[in-house]
């Protein structure tokens, strides 16, 4: 078992509820379809994640002072592109190198 010195083990399963909590967020809309959906629909996913990835960065410490939803919006918009880079390149059950 790993002694995690800085809580990841706690802040990942965080993360899990965040993300879980977002599939029946108030921004899905009929048949469960997302803004991400239509983004790849649309071929701008990838452009879309980093630009949202930039906002909420820009707006962490401004809204509602160090929120720490908006880290969680970083890491799920990060995931997203993460999982698309990976798709891409066909390394999707490769775990990424340092």
């Amino acid at each position: 078992m790993i002694n995690y010195k800085r809580n990841e083990d706690k802040i990942i399963e965080a993360i899990k509820q965040y993300v879980d909590s977002t599939y029946s967020g108030h921004y899905n809309g009929k048949g469960d379809i997302q803004a991400v959906d239509v983004w790849d629909a649309c071929g701008i996913s990838k452009e879309s994640y980093i630009s949202n990835i930039i906002k909420y960065a820009m707006r962490f410490g401004k809204k509602g002072g160090e929120n720490p939803k908006d880290i969680m919006k970083i890491i799920h918009y990060s995931i997203f592109l993460l999982n698309e880079v990976m798709e891409n390149s066909k390394n999707v059950n490769e775990t990424p190198s340092e």
